[in-house]
């Protein structure tokens, strides 16, 4: 890997850091408990993109483990990482299938997976009774995946590289 481009993706990690950290800062605009708008994942909606697999793994892993730290809570790191690798697993899969005109849908289908990982992680934690609001979370989540992925999309375009 050259400088040029782990420097690219050091900025990249420090972007959605940041986005992280400022949402942490804002009242929640969705009212389930829980759910978030996940601005940090326009970053990696965008690296999906935009990077190799692994060079966004990378990003995404970093983020989740300085988030956790910076967030003040390690239980956080648990349910961040399974929602984040299944959902990162997802996107790149779907990422070859789905046009630059639809990456939303993408970030809508990582959102779900998200969800679904946080909820596997919820329910070994505190039981099977947590399965009940996961419904609640996908609807939130494909709220927030949409806008997530349009906002990623907005970027690309902006950017120019697709």
């Amino acid at each position: 890997m050259t400088t040029g481009k782990l420097t690219e993706l050091a900025l990249l990690t420090a972007a959605a850091l940041i986005l992280y950290v400022v949402e942490l800062q804002i009242p929640n605009p969705i009212l389930i408990p829980g759910a978030k708008l996940g601005l940090a994942n326009i970053v990696t909606v965008y690296a999906v993109y935009r990077y190799r697999p692994g060079e966004v793994l990378m990003v995404v892993l970093v983020r989740i483990f300085l988030g956790s730290l910076f967030g003040g809570s390690m239980m956080t790191f648990l349910y961040s990482l399974a929602g984040s690798l299944l959902c990162l697993l997802g996107m790149l899969l779907l990422r070859h299938m789905v046009s630059g005109r639809a990456i939303w849908l993408a970030s809508v289908l990582g959102a779900v997976l998200h969800n679904i990982g946080q909820m596997l992680v919820a329910v070994l934690i505190a039981g099977k009774g947590m399965i009940f609001y996961l419904p609640f979370l996908m609807t939130a989540g494909c709220i927030a995946g949409a806008f997530t992925g349009l906002c990623a999309q907005l970027v690309l375009n902006r950017l120019g590289r697709q």
